[in-house]
């Protein structure tokens, strides 16, 4: 874009910010009936950014209570909710009025409560109440963002992912692997879905999962393509937890479970499409271009490359910036990228016609195909 229109936007922009900033106009926009509903929505807005962690602590509150488990029976009266919930009537209502103005409740009456519509979302699905019981280790973290920017403290996030600080992951025991791998495995089956509904797998002979964790991916993948041939590649004791998996799955006939550090170790060939599922966005440019470059070395020109993740800028999931930049902040490592740049570094490592398919919840993952070259 020309300067002169960088500059005019510039100037623009600056005055619409005067504009907004003023208690005057504030005031004026509230009492103008066409302006209003604008005003209110952005008003509405501003509490939600103010009282965001609140609304987290009483969705995790929920959860950690089982709310949504005990209601999804029925509605119950708040003396029958204490006592299930092992809480005062009091703190029961209290719980139950904020779950309520938050639809995670629903008020049946004076003294009865059922489940809200977004109360009743989390009642089916495990995986996302999975993620929700996980969030404090990271809301301890941010207590002083500040710092964490700053550099002045060490995340306790970090230790979550022991693999992010490592030089030699693959030394990695079962009891240190044990917690990230089930938490993954746990949230696995909604990004497998949505990635499995947006690409047809079927149209391939050998998958090859890198950083595959406990192999729900591929038990999901092997479930739409009946003759898929599979590869499974992570550090080793978490590959155990995938042997286990696969075994009670009956796929150990069709699927070669190696242990290894995708970064350093050379890849197993003749997969003709390999997924790399919530792994770019763990890693830096430098181990993010070691590992494409890796995963290119195996792969014969015209494979295909799945990078399914979360990504930046993608129209629907713009708030995810704020997520997954403070949550890699803490992890120690990682950024959440745009789809260009993802592309340029897969550009980088010898890899070429792109396209982002379009599915259903970006706010869960993005799907960016890519061919060798």
């Amino acid at each position: 874009m020309a300067p002169f229109f960088e500059e005019w936007r510039d100037r623009l922009r600056a005055w619409r910010d005067r504009l907004i900033a003023d208690p005057h106009f504030q005031r004026w926009s509230l009492a103008n009936p066409f302006t209003r509903p604008i005003a209110r929505r952005r008003a509405r807005a501003a509490l939600d950014l103010t009282a965001g962690f609140v609304y987290s602590q009483v969705l995790f509150a929920c959860a950690r209570l089982k709310l949504f488990d005990v209601l999804a029976a029925g509605p119950l009266t708040v003396p029958a909710l204490a006592g299930r919930l092992g809480l005062s009537e009091a703190a029961t209502r209290r719980l139950l009025d904020a779950a309520a103005s938050l639809d995670l409740a629903e008020r049946r009456g004076a003294e009865r409560y059922g489940l809200g519509q977004l109360g009743a979302a989390f009642a089916g699905n495990r995986a996302a109440l999975s993620l929700v019981e996980h969030q404090p280790l990271l809301y301890a973290d941010l207590a002083d963002p500040v710092a964490l920017l700053k550099g002045e403290k060490r995340a306790r996030l970090a230790d979550y992912w022991p693999y992010s600080d490592l030089e030699q992951p693959t030394a990695l025991q079962a009891d240190a692997v044990a917690p990230y791998s089930a938490l993954m495995a746990a949230s696995q089956p909604m990004v497998a879905q949505e990635a499995l509904d947006a690409y047809d797998i079927s149209r391939h002979k050998r998958l090859m999962d890198v950083g595959g964790g406990e192999g729900v991916f591929l038990c999901a993948a092997a479930a739409r393509a009946p003759h898929l041939q599979l590869t499974l590649l992570d550090l080793p004791a978490v590959a155990e937890r995938a042997r286990t998996r696969l075994d009670a799955a009956g796929l150990l006939s069709r699927t070669d479970i190696i242990g290894g550090d995708f970064l350093r170790d050379p890849l197993p060939r003749g997969a003709d499409v390999v997924t790399l599922i919530r792994i770019v966005h763990d890693q830096d440019d430098a181990r993010a271009l070691a590992l494409l470059r890796n995963i290119r070395q195996a792969l014969e020109p015209g494979a295909t490359l799945l990078v399914i993740e979360a990504m930046s800028g993608v129209k629907g999931a713009e708030p995810l910036d704020a997520y997954y930049g403070f949550y890699t902040l803490a992890m120690g490592r990682g950024e959440p990228r745009r789809v260009e740049e993802i592309e340029a570094l897969l550009r980088q490592a010898g890899f070429g016609g792109f396209e982002l398919l379009g599915n259903a919840l970006p706010t869960l993952t993005s799907i960016l195909v890519a061919k060798a070259i």
